[in-house]
């Protein structure tokens, strides 16, 4: 059995948190960001997570990674990183469980659409969106819009990759200054070590899986994949110890080692950095003037050259570009149709379409297309343009 690792002095402590936005008896049975947790697997938005896509669209195969999955396989990495560095597990896997929620269906293609169509109504981002979904859209509870999170959670879903006060005056991220302006999230500097960890948690997660993906999808093949930085070593080192291996054992397998040596850089380096910087709260890793939780200069040099190949040989490959001109088809003319004729969206929206202006109702628009799974865009799309529908 592993030996317990002590707590880290710059751990968040669930007994300290700030509280929520509007106060609440505790749980008598989870701590505060267990709780966080919880509301955020029982939402409505995190359900829809398993058909909404990364790379490829949910009708092209069921092995494919979806958001859920990826958010699992995130939140997976996130816990054991803040348990072998000694901080809250919790916090670390509530942030990792709620990064994607505001993704729209399509992946990046469909993200990348929204942001054309609302344009002069406001902008579109994906991390804005989700923390709408987390204060604002969700709608579970008598007192409350939104999920009411912890003050820990809510910073580290704004804040996972950094300072975000040079985002502010980006349309896009009015709602987070509004927000802020009623509830301090102290934008100007970095968020908790267990957010770091969730941020670092989607680049082991990514890059890993795209891997993957992408050769089970026939984009390249594990020979292709020798001469890259960071993969390469793992496909020869597993074929070396498995040269009789079959071939989509040998492809987990190095993927496999691949995250063991990410998630030990990633060990690794924070705490080299938090020794070095002498952090001894969570209040000295705000405050410092760069990340606590990093890669090596080293793996972020290979990673580069990961990232380098696979948006050649995967991102822009042509049957992936057929499937996102056909996504931001989709979605553009869903969007211009409900902002035209507000009448034909559920009776429900159409009801809260009704006194607003069109940049209002552009928002509205722009959050039901968001809300959407791959099937269900693909299948509102057929019946408002597809006459044989209407049979």
């Amino acid at each position: 059995m592993a030996a317990t690792i002590p707590k880290a002095p710059y751990a968040e402590d669930p007994a300290k948190s700030r509280g929520r936005k509007v106060a609440e008896a505790e749980s008598e049975t989870r701590t505060p960001f267990a709780r966080d947790r919880d509301r955020i697997i029982h939402a409505t938005a995190f359900r829809r997570l398993k058909e909404k896509t990364q790379v490829f669209v949910a009708h092209e195969g069921d092995h494919f990674r979806t958001r859920l999955t990826h958010s699992l396989e995130v939140a997976q990495i996130a816990r054991s990183l803040a348990t072998a560095l000694g901080l809250d597990a919790d916090l670390a896997e509530t942030i990792a469980l709620a990064h994607d929620l505001g993704h729209p269906p399509f992946g990046h293609a469909g993200e990348d659409e929204l942001q054309v169509q609302m344009q002069g109504f406001g902008g579109f981002d994906h991390n804005v969106q989700t923390f709408r979904v987390l204060t604002k859209l969700e709608r579970r509870y008598p007192r409350f819009e939104g999920l009411n999170l912890t003050w820990e959670t809510l910073e580290g879903v704004i804040k996972h990759n950094g300072p975000v006060t040079d985002k502010l005056d980006r349309p896009s991220w009015s709602a987070i200054g509004e927000f802020d302006a009623e509830y301090d999230l102290r934008l100007g500097t970095w968020a908790s070590a267990e957010a770091q960890v969730a941020a670092l948690a989607d680049d082991i997660a990514y890059n890993n899986h795209d891997v993957d993906d992408g050769v089970q999808a026939g984009l390249f093949n594990l020979d292709e994949l020798r001469g890259i930085p960071l993969i390469g070593p793992h496909v020869a080192s597993a074929a070396a110890d498995y040269p009789d291996c079959d071939a989509g054992i040998l492809r987990l397998e190095a993927v496999r080692r691949m995250i063991g040596a990410m998630v030990a850089d990633v060990l690794a380096e924070t705490r080299r950095r938090a020794q070095a910087d002498k952090v001894g709260s969570p209040e000295e890793v705000r405050v410092l003037d760069h990340a606590l939780v990093a890669f090596s200069r080293d793996m972020v040099e290979d990673l580069s050259a990961l990232r380098a190949f696979l948006m050649e040989r995967m991102y822009r490959h042509w049957r992936v570009n057929r499937t996102r001109s056909q996504a931001r088809r989709i979605l553009a003319e869903m969007f211009l149709l409900f902002l035209a004729e507000p009448d034909v969206l559920p009776s429900e929206w159409y009801a809260r379409a009704q006194a607003r202006d069109e940049a209002g109702r552009a928002r509205l628009v722009c959050d039901y297309i968001a809300g959407m799974t791959d099937r269900f865009a693909i299948e509102e799309h057929r019946k408002l343009f597809n006459l044989d529908s209407l049979n």
